[in-house]
This record gives structure tokens, sequence and C-alpha cells, in this order.
């Protein structure tokens, strides 16, 4: 199949904007619970009401300070509930968001804040405030700086700068935004370049939020709850923290990842949003666990049996004696890995990379389908999702309802809809390249089977050329590399080369039970024991896993092990933790002339 449809099951009005769920939650649901924000230590519940008084509040603060409407106002944050009451403050003032990762660098902070025209930002911390003040000069647009934290909170000195605002002046602000005005600039991480600013309607945000409404009707919605802990610069994040609160599920923020574990028990959640790596750190923990406490047999048949439990629902079912087997495990083992995600959560939802075969199939068969989805920030995120009434393992799903996915003559996925940006900001050429007939170039690689699920296969930039001439994706094998509790980050490498080879980093966390089960000194670091036969065998053997999902000529033939992880700050990773290729390739480039040295 080369194309494939879903029909939109609800349209956007051309009056429509973001700003109207608040007070239509607040009007006619007042006493939902919202929000649950943490404060000292425990949640608190926020009511669809208070809500709505408190964006009222900071967007009549707003107003005061002199923001137009169609005006840019930065938001530099971690995920808190700060940040989303903003968000829709900014909206409400007839204001556009502009998204700033908070691990941004000054130079990153300027280039978005004087590309986008921003007339106002409002940041976090004390230390992103020093960070603005290093670019501060070179951003003559810029008129007030608000910070969330100290001693005169943003919420706060917003909203008594704007007390004397009447309501009805905002409401008429807001009303006048049309569905087709600009919501929000995101600026892509960008792997190659300076990020480009995409930009999102009202249309294409709603569009997003109802088709994910749509697909998950079982998680999204009163009595469900979502503890947001992805960073709301990335759309996914903010995707789907709109979606629960326009369908009136309580959401939950948490800024640490560190804290996970304790933040989802006492928080509970009915369901979660993650990226694969976090599905993959919970289960390696726990195999991990279980191995050290003397019971990893248990573990390792309690994980054989999930997973063939789950691959039977796509034969019709698993029988008496799988049934009976499962049902055990699940009090011994698969209880305690539910309670890991809080003990309510039944489900999940996952995108930005694969997760993989068997990590998908082990989390359905432990009671938490992990719903594959894919799409781009150009996307307003999920494009494509797996349902629990549409559900291919190996797919990232059909198409969310009122979007096309078409595949082009040379592979690529080609995207069309109302979840799809019209432009870049201030980048005619790139919108010009991106764009043909509405359809977006989105630049991956999939197939597309007879019911409408896709398979992403790669990158179409990133595509190696051996010198042998193979053509090598090499996405797949690096997620295959990665779901190696061991193994943090890999690069595969080899174009124009006479095989692939590849570039891994070792798991921190992971490294201190590894040199403890294997007899190693303590204090030994990476560099150490980067030519130990032992560690070279362990990595060894996740590439011989990874080189089963080739053939022989794109198999990987060697490899290094490079002393430090790829991180943000030396420019090697992204902070949706892609990997900026030509970045890795300059800073390794003796690591890599070193893999073909005779």
């Amino acid at each position: 199949m080369r194309e494939y449809s879903a029909p939109a099951n609800r349209t956007v009005a051309d009056d429509e904007n973001m700003s109207d769920v608040v007070w239509a939650n607040a009007e006619r649901f007042g006493d939902t619970v919202s929000f649950r924000r943490q404060v000292d230590g425990s949640w608190r519940d926020v009511t669809a009401r208070e809500f709505a008084a408190e964006v009222l509040a900071v967007a009549k603060g707003l107003v005061k300070s002199g923001i137009g409407q169609g005006d840019r106002v930065g938001l530099m944050s971690k995920t808190r509930y700060e940040w989303t009451l903003i968000d829709f403050a900014i909206w409400a003032a007839g204001a556009v968001t502009v998204p700033i990762y908070e691990t941004s660098s000054a130079e990153q902070v300027h280039w978005i804040l004087s590309d986008s025209g921003a007339k106002a930002v409002i940041v976090e911390t004390a230390a992103h405030t020093a960070t603005l003040g290093e670019v501060r000069d070179r951003l003559p647009e810029l008129n007030d700086a608000w910070q969330i934290e100290g001693d005169k909170p943003a919420v706060e000195a917003l909203s008594t700068l704007g007390a004397g605002v009447g309501d009805d002046e905002i409401h008429t602000r807001r009303r006048a935004v049309r569905a087709d005005d600009p919501a929000t600039v995101v600026y892509t991480s960008g792997t190659t370049g300076r990020p480009k600013g995409v930009v999102l309607t009202h249309r294409n945000l709603l569009a997003e939020v109802r088709a994910d409404v749509d697909a998950f009707p079982d998680l999204m919605g009163a009595g469900n709850s979502l503890l947001l802990f992805l960073p709301l610069a990335h759309i996914l994040a903010r995707a789907i923290a709109l979606t629960a609160f326009t369908a009136r599920a309580t959401l939950g923020h948490t800024p640490d990842i560190k804290n996970l574990v304790p933040d989802l028990g006492t928080f509970r959640p009915t369901f979660v949003v993650a990226v694969p790596r976090v599905f993959e750190k919970v289960y390696n923990s726990a195999k991990l666990k279980a191995h050290s406490e003397g019971k990893g047999k248990i573990f390792d048949a309690a994980e054989a049996t999930a997973v063939a439990y789950s691959e039977a629902q796509d034969r019709g079912g698993a029988g008496l004696g799988l049934k009976i087997k499962h049902a055990v495990f699940d009090k011994l083992v698969y209880t305690k890995l539910r309670a890991a995600l809080g003990g309510r959560c039944i489900a999940a939802v996952s995108g930005g990379a694969p997760l993989g075969t068997r990590l998908a199939h082990f989390f359905r068969g432990i009671g938490v389908p992990v719903f594959e989805g894919y799409g781009l920030t150009e996307t307003t995120a999920a494009a494509h999702v797996n349902t629990r009434s549409a559900f291919k393992v190996g797919t990232v799903g059909r198409p969310v309802a009122g979007t096309s996915v078409r595949i082009a003559d040379d592979g690529e996925v080609l995207l069309k809809g109302d979840v799809v940006f019209r432009a870049y900001w201030n980048n005619e050429q790139a919108t010009t390249e991106s764009l043909e007939d509405g359809w977006f170039h989105t630049g991956d690689l999939g197939e597309l089977d007879d019911e409408g699920f896709l398979k992403i296969t790669g990158r179409k930039k990133e595509i190696i050329v051996t010198a042998g001439g193979k053509n090598v994706a090499p996405s797949g094998l690096e997620d295959a590399l990665k779901a190696h509790p061991l193994i943090s980050q890999a690069m595969v490498v080899g174009d124009q080369r006479p095989f692939i080879g590849a570039l891994v980093t070792i798991d921190e966390e992971f490294f201190p039970t590894w040199k403890k089960q294997n007899d190693k000194p303590e204090n030994a670091t990476v560099s150490d024991l980067a030519d130990d036969t032992d560690l070279r065998a362990a990595v060894q053997a996740a590439i011989d896993e990874a080189n089963k999902l080739v053939s022989h000529a794109e198999s990987i033939k060697k490899f290094t092990i490079l002393p430090n992880d790829f991180t943000e700050a030396g420019g090697e990773i992204t902070p949706s933790l892609k990997l900026k290729r030509n970045v890795v390739s300059k800073n390794y480039a003796t690591a890599i002339e070193s893999l073909y040295a005779k």
C-alpha cells in the first residue's frame, strides 16, 4: 500500500482556539480536579475553576505589561505546573508561546528569542536569568523578563500587575483569536544547523488534541490521571498535556526524573507518556534487581511468559497452559513491575524513537501496553499511533483521525492533514522544501502495510552508503544496541567505508553493577576498561543480537567503546536525545579512523 487516510471524526471551527477549553471546563465542570501540583512534598488539588482564575490573572498581567495580539512570549522552564498555567495565559492574552528548553545555552536562547522577535520571556530560575543576562543586550525587541522562582515569582508578579485589568478585556482578546492564527512557535532541536521555528496554529493543536482523545477514550477522561515528566518544550509532552486537560483527566508535573519512581508512587497515574529510554530503564532495573537478589531465573521465565502471552494476542489469544503460567507470574512478578509505575497504570504512550519489538511485547504481557506513535514537531506530535483497538507491535500504528500518509517512490514518509504545520517562522526556503501540495516531506523512510500501519525504517539523510554500494539505515541497529542495559548510546558509521562500524558508550547507572558482577575494580572508569575482554564481550553480545536484524553486508563488523557518554552539553545530542551525527563524527574522528586502520 502506498497511501492511507483516516477520516476526521470532528472538525475544527474557524472561530475556535486553545484557550476556549479553560473556560468551558470551569463553567461546566468547575469542581473537576484538573491538576495536582506538588507543594512542599505533597500533591494539592487544583480544580478547573481555580485554574481558570489563575490563567485569567496571569493573562491580565501580560496585557498590562504591553503584550499585544500575536506577540511572541518566550517560556523557559522545566516541566512544572506553572509551565502549563503560563502557556494558557499567553493564549488568553492573544499572544504566542515560544518554548525554550531549560538546558539551552545563552546563544541558543538568543537565537530563539531574536528569531521569533519575542517581546517578553518567562524563565524558571536565577540561573536562567543569568543565562538570559549574557545576551540581553543583543535582544532589542525584548521588553520584559519574569522569573518563576525567587522573591517575586512570575505568577504572583503578573497577577498583581494586572489587577486593574477587567475580565472582559481578556475575554475579548482571546475570542478574537482564530483557529488559523499562530498558537506557538516551537524550535526544533536541530541535529544539523540552527533550529527552525515551526509555526503551529490553534487549528493544529485542536486537531491533535481531538485526534488523541479519539485514539485513547479509555485513558483520556475524568477519573484518569497522567504524571508528566518529559520536557514541555518538546511537542510530545505538550500535546499530551493539552489533551489530558481538555479531556478532564487529572494532570501532574514532575521536573526531576531522578525522583520519578517515588513521584509515580505518590501520584499513582493511570497512564504515563515517555520516550523508549524510560521504558528500557524500567525493564533493565527490574531485571538487574531480580538477578542481584538471586531471583534471576524467575524473572527470566516471567519475561519469556509475558512476551509469549503478548505474541499470542496477535494469533487469536493464549492457550490454557500459557494463561495459567501468565496468571502465576502476574502474582509473583508483574504486580511488582506495575507497582513501579504507581500501581494504577493501565497503559503508556511512547514516542521519539522505536521501542523495540521484544520490549513492546514484554510491557503488553505484564499488563501495561505501550502504544507507540510517530510524529514530528511539524505534525504537532502524533501523526500515527497504536491504540487499544488497532495495535500492531513493531509499527507506529495507523494515522490519527483526519490525517493521510503516503509513501513516496524513494520510500519517504509524506503526511497531510490538520495536524500538519503550514510554515517555518521566517524561513520561506525551508517551508518550500518541506511542503508540496499540502504534503509534508518528513525525511523519514517507512513502509505501509495493507491495513494502514506504518513502520519507520530509517532517516533519509542518515542513510549510510558503504564503499561496496550497500545502503544501510543506522537507526534500527542503534536502537537495538541501546536496548541493552550496559549501552547508553550508539552511533553506526561506515559511509564510503568497506564495512559498518559502531561507536558505543556505556550506561553510567548500570556500569557499577556490571563491574561488581564481573569482579572489576570499583574505581575503574570506562576508559580504564575500554579494552577489557569481559566488557568487550558483553558489548559484542549486544552487537550480535542487533546484527540479527540485518543482512551480513549491513551488520556491524567492528566497534569501539568511548570513554565518555554523548551529552547535550557537549553538543552531541539534542534535548530530545537525538544524535547530532556531524558533531559526534567530528569529536570522535580519531576513534572512527581507528576502526578502519589496518
